[in-house]
């Protein structure tokens, strides 16, 4: 079995540009959201990520056709030809959205079947807070031997709905479906992340009737036909805070392109508290250090929070800053397995769990999912000189952590990637490190 691995030697303050591509989090959903349609759809700011290769595959298996453009980051979406509802096994489980395709089906067919999803490994996705909705506009939901079924045998109608906890990709499945459901559907306690907003504005200019009307709140007017569009995918506000976090943990200096600071104030706002220094021009924002880094406390929330995937990136700078730093966990009850790798590398690290009087509220996982004697925090003793190892990774993030780590350590270090989880999250992260001054093989 092919294994990639990345050989970094540390050392060298990274400066430069980069320019953002597409966000992960919204192009797939936005190619998912396109079999909705009666005629093709173009998707452009595509990233050239695995997840993507994925949506490509099922799309393809489901019966559509997909043309690249001129463009590489375009292609277009035909679905008038699909000739089938159940999403293949061997495809469906790489991707951790694959329930995402539900909607779209039962639309066209009135039924699914769908693997469990798979993808990366960073604690449990809720899927009853999805089905939950579904059921309550009229679906039939069966979940056996690793396989969900859904029916809806009088279509779906529209329906008032609270989701009990925050859901990103929950919100957007509920969206997609009460966009063709009879009636009007509410959706409160919905995701207020931007990636959900560009899948909104996406389906409205396919003709859907969607509105956010409050930070938390959707209506949706459902409509019966939905037609091609073309959508240009918001920039990935991950791939702007990996790049931020490697500025300032080498102590160097990178312009961002296409950066936008309205989705990524928390992390200016923690920036500026951590002692580094941003600039906010013309479709860019440049990140640099004031001086010695600072410690700084994290709270990992959903969004306008400070985000769960950026939590394992500022990690790797609070090992470099003076003093002790807290890293809070509230979205995953696993999102940690970084850690070994970081103190692997020298630094010094101790889980601990906060005292939480009322961890239903605070938790935005099940409780019932967690297990026992399991840390929601850690405390980051800094400043350490992190060392070449040869550490492995087991999600997108961790790997981008991991190499960040390499770029900043004293040595040589090796990161192993066996499923190629960077691949999935970031076009080109260890080339683009490299244009910075980064040195990697």
């Amino acid at each position: 079995m092919r294994v990639t691995k990345y050989v970094v030697t540390g050392g060298t303050p990274l400066r430069g540009e980069v320019h953002l591509h597409g966000a992960k989090n919204a192009g797939f959903k936005a190619m998912i959201a396109s079999l909705l349609a009666d005629s093709p759809s173009t998707i452009c700011d595509l990233g050239l990520i695995s997840e993507i290769d994925f949506a490509k595959q099922v799309i393809t298996q489901l019966g559509g056709k997909i043309t690249p453009q001129s463009n590489p980051h375009c292609l277009e979406i035909d679905p008038t030809n699909l000739n089938s509802f159940s999403v293949a096994k061997e495809i469906g489980e790489k991707s951790r959205a694959s329930n995402l395709y539900a909607p779209s089906l039962l639309h066209r067919f009135g039924k699914v079947s769908l693997p469990v999803p798979g993808g990366d490994q960073i604690g449990r996705r809720p899927l009853e807070r999805h089905f939950a909705g579904l059921e309550a506009m009229g679906a039939k939901i069966t979940i056996a031997q690793n396989e969900i079924r859904i029916e809806t045998p009088n279509g779906l109608t529209g329906t008032n709905f609270h989701f009990a906890k925050n859901t990103h990709t929950g919100t957007e499945f509920l969206v997609m479906a009460a966009a063709w459901a009879k009636g009007e559907t509410i959706l409160s306690n919905a995701a207020a992340e931007p990636e959900v907003d560009d899948l909104i504005k996406f389906l409205n200019s396919m003709g859907g009737n969607i509105k956010r009307v409050a930070e938390r709140t959707i209506r949706i007017f459902g409509v019966e036909h939905f037609h091609g569009a073309k959508h240009t995918v918001m920039r990935d506000r991950n791939e702007a805070v990996t790049f931020a976090c490697a500025s300032l943990v080498t102590n160097g200096d990178i312009k961002i392109i296409g950066a936008d600071p309205t989705v990524l104030q928390i992390l200016l706002q923690k920036v500026e508290e951590a002692g580094g220094r941003y600039e906010i021009g013309e479709n860019f924002i440049q990140f640099s250090l004031k001086g010695a880094l600072k410690p700084t406390k994290i709270v990992a929330t959903p969004y306008p929070g400070f985000m769960t995937d950026w939590q394992p990136l500022w990690s790797t700078i609070m090992t470099q800053a003076d003093g002790e730093s807290i890293v809070h966990e509230t979205i995953y009850e696993k999102r940690f397995d970084y850690v070994p790798n970081l103190i692997k590398m020298g630094a010094k690290i101790d889980f601990f769990e906060p005292d939480i009087k009322n961890p239903d509220e605070i938790y935005n996982f099940n409780l019932s999912d967690d297990t026992h004697g399991n840390k929601h925090a850690i405390k980051i003793y800094g400043k350490t000189s992190l060392k070449g190892v040869e550490v492995e990774i087991s999600d997108i993030r961790s790997g981008a952590t991991a190499l960040l780590a390499g770029v900043t350590a004293d040595g040589q270090t090796t990161v192993i990637d066996p499923k190629d989880q960077i691949k999935r999250g970031y076009e080109c992260l260890p080339e683009q490190l490299v244009s910075l001054g980064a040195k990697i093989i």
